[in-house]
């Protein structure tokens, strides 16, 4: 499939890697991890619809309110261990040639990072998802997403063999024949592992992708139901962390900060005891977990 003028396929990565943050690598000792997906329209902030044609000139441009508007980010994402970026800058003019998601790792001290170039307008845009984590991927792959370009999504995995943790990471597409088309590749990259973690803007509703959706003999849990878009009046819940059954839930929450479009969504969740050990990381002292 053409991307662009090259052909983008499937790769192969290892993750970014932040040297000054590594001593706080590594997965606690209770086991629990704490997810975040957040679309962050590239620092821009929405408060009405007409915002999308009065600010549309933003989405080119760089302006004074994007730097303050990734400090808040920032901020909120230092509470978790793995977080899922879309709607990312990986550095254009219009983010002031500032890495987005190499920026948020930074600012969340985040160990380990990675930018998916989805759709590269050179100077203009680069349109990215990115990942931030605390625990070192033992591989991270990096998929463009079946239908018209612009759209990918990052396999993680923690650990090795049917054991390991999946964490898919995405951003789908808006019309329903090609997000089933895109839902039905990710079916075929996850079935054959256990524990999944999916991550992301997703552009419909859970009962849609738990009902209907190529995904819907895997037995996902759908954690919140609660809309997370517009953020200044959420109406639709688009944007999802969902979880197999062989992940323990310990809480969930659709985050009142609506710092960009979409609100995010939060999931804490705690691996069993047949992930880990020699297979990730483990702090022998924990993080103090947030308030």
């Amino acid at each position: 499939m053409r991307r662009w003028k090259n052909a983008r396929i499937v790769g192969l990565h290892e993750p970014q890697v932040n040297e000054d943050h590594l001593l706080g690598s590594g997965l606690s000792d209770d086991r629990r991890l704490r997810l975040l997906s957040f679309n962050i329209q590239v620092g821009n902030s929405t408060h009405s619809y007409r915002h999308y044609l009065t600010r549309s000139w933003q989405h080119l441009l760089p302006h004074k309110g994007r730097a303050g508007n990734l400090e808040k980010i920032g901020d909120l994402l230092s509470d978790f261990d793995l977080v899922a970026l879309q709607e990312a800058d990986g550095g254009s003019h219009r983010s002031g040639y500032i890495n987005q998601v190499k920026y948020l790792a930074q600012q969340g001290e985040f160990p380990y990072w990675y930018q998916q170039l989805n759709r590269n307008l050179g100077r203009l845009a680069q349109h990215s998802n990115g990942l931030l984590s605390r625990l070192r991927p033992s591989a991270i792959e990096d998929h463009p997403l079946p239908g018209p370009a612009g759209r990918g999504a990052i396999l993680v995995r923690f650990g090795e063999g049917a054991d390991a943790l999946i964490v898919v990471i995405m951003h789908l597409a808006l019309g329903t024949k090609t997000r089933t088309r895109q839902l039905a590749y990710i079916r075929e990259l996850i079935g054959d592992y256990q524990h999944q973690v999916l991550m992301g803007d997703m552009n419909t509703q859970a009962s849609d992708l738990l009902d209907t959706s190529p995904l819907r003999d895997l037995g996902l849990l759908a954690p919140q139901m609660q809309a997370t878009f517009p953020s200044w009046r959420p109406q639709r819940c688009l944007d999802h962390i969902l979880l197999s059954p062989s992940l323990t839930l310990e809480r969930v929450q659709v985050l009142d900060q609506p710092i960009s479009d979409h609100l995010p969504v939060a999931v804490d969740i705690r691996l069993p005891g047949s992930i880990g050990g020699d297979l990730l990381p483990v702090l022998s002292s924990p993080l103090e977990p947030s308030a």
